[in-house]
């Protein structure tokens, strides 16, 4: 007896790490891209899109060897002749434009938002994607004023208001300039170097960037962090006063915020003020950013005042599943068109093109051949109209009008159609 041969596998699936946005998540996604853009529209802020491959160097000077996107790997292009990337995250490349484009000649600051994919080949896990989606907010050029600080706090803050999120919480510190930092950064390494529980992670950290101990997450750390030297009490006059200035704004804004002496962010490039926002009772961060004054400079120009935040669009669609909040869903039309028989099925496309040119949307099956099939579809569509299109009718250049709810119909010529369907749609 012959065996049979194997089924063949005939699904090839996504790769790991990548996911499809399907339809039913669509409302969701578009719903955040408009109130981006409806933001930035109102706070100036001015689009701007930078290519996915960058050169890996753009990202190795500014985000620094110790950052989570160093550890984790950015994506190399195989093959190419230069150090080539997908880009990691979004500042960066954003300020390259700037500089390669001379964009400081024009008024200053420059404010500018992007969206788009990012990619991290780290290990896939809850909450976290190897392509995934950001949107940005940058302040560029003029004065390194705390004003600017607070506006970039403000509109990521409306943001998720607009999106109907609750019980948000701002997060904010300083980790000061590098000449105050410098000085802190001994200290919390003589005060660490005391300590006999600190991580493997955080020993290798404190020889090349102290500050990330105080991100870490590892529960030993965590207890030590509790006594650690504070920032601070060891910031210069300068830094001392712009961080003042930023909390008297958002004191005069009346926005929810907290200090908090550990947060630090986890790109090299940020200087004094640093700030998350948190959702579902402060366990989860959906953005973050701050002030980089001297990212301009790690990319070959000369130092110039910047501040920014990112939003990662996958965490905070879940954010907004999770507190089971809806949005209205696109209107579905009102006006479905049935076929029967070939001909009316031929004249179709031509008659929904004379709808759509009068702004009437309307639905079909034109797959469908069965009259009982399309007036079932349309009830499923929850149109209150159904335009009947048979072969009699395609002959006399007439259309049955009928009403789904009461069953009431008419024949109309279809040189009256629009006027007729407007003035049921009224």
């Amino acid at each position: 007896m012959a065996l049979s041969p194997k089924k063949k596998k005939l699904l090839i699936p996504g790769v790991k790490g990548m996911h499809d946005i399907l339809p039913g998540d669509q409302d969701f996604w578009q719903r955040v891209r408009t109130e981006v853009e409806n933001l930035a529209g109102y706070y100036g802020f001015n689009r701007i899109d930078t290519p996915l491959v960058e050169r890996a160097e753009t990202f190795e000077r500014s985000i620094g060897q110790t950052t989570d996107i160093v550890e984790k790997q950015m994506y190399f292009i195989k093959g190419a002749r230069d150090r080539l990337v997908l880009r990691p995250e979004g500042t960066a490349p954003v300020m390259r434009a700037y500089l390669e484009h001379g964009l400081d000649h024009i008024a200053q600051p420059l404010k500018l938002y992007y969206w788009g994919s990012m990619f991290r080949h780290e290990q896939p896990q809850e909450g976290r994607f190897r392509q995934f989606h950001q949107a940005g907010f940058e302040i560029i050029g003029g004065e390194s004023d705390p004003i600017y600080d607070t506006q970039i706090i403000l509109i990521c803050y409306r943001l998720l208001e607009a999106l109907k999120l609750t019980n948000l919480e701002i997060r904010v510190n300083t980790i000061g300039c590098q000449t105050c930092r410098s000085g802190y950064s001994r200290r919390l390494t003589d005060y660490c170097k005391k300590q006999s529980n600190v991580c493997r992670d955080c020993r290798r950290r404190l020889l090349v960037n102290p500050l990330r101990f105080l991100d870490c997450k590892d529960e030993k750390c965590e207890v030590i962090k509790k006594e650690a030297p504070l920032i601070l009490d060891n910031l210069c006059p300068v830094c001392k006063s712009h961080f003042k200035l930023v909390l008297e704004y958002l004191d005069e804004l009346e926005l929810p915020y907290s200090l908090n002496n550990c947060l630090v962010r986890g790109l090299d490039y940020y200087n004094r003020t640093v700030f998350e926002i948190f959702v579902n009772n402060g366990n989860q961060s959906l953005l973050g950013g701050g002030r980089y004054d001297y990212l301009a400079g790690m990319l070959g120009g000369r130092e110039t005042p910047a501040v920014g935040a990112a939003i990662g669009i996958e965490r905070l669609i879940a954010a907004i599943k999770l507190e089971k909040i809806e949005f209205p869903t696109r209107p579905k039309a009102s006006v479905f068109l049935v076929h029967i028989g070939d001909l009316a099925k031929k004249k179709s496309l031509a008659l929904i093109e004379k709808l759509k040119r009068a702004g009437i949307k309307a639905e079909e099956a034109l797959g469908k051949e069965s009259l009982k099939a399309q007036l079932r579809q349309a009830d499923k569509e929850k149109a209150s109209l159904a335009l009947i299109f048979g072969q009699k009718e395609a002959l006399e250049e007439t259309i049955i009008v009928r009403e789904l709810a009461t069953g009431a119909q008419e024949t109309v010529p279809l040189d009256r159609i629009v006027e007729k369907v407007k003035k049921f749609l009224k």
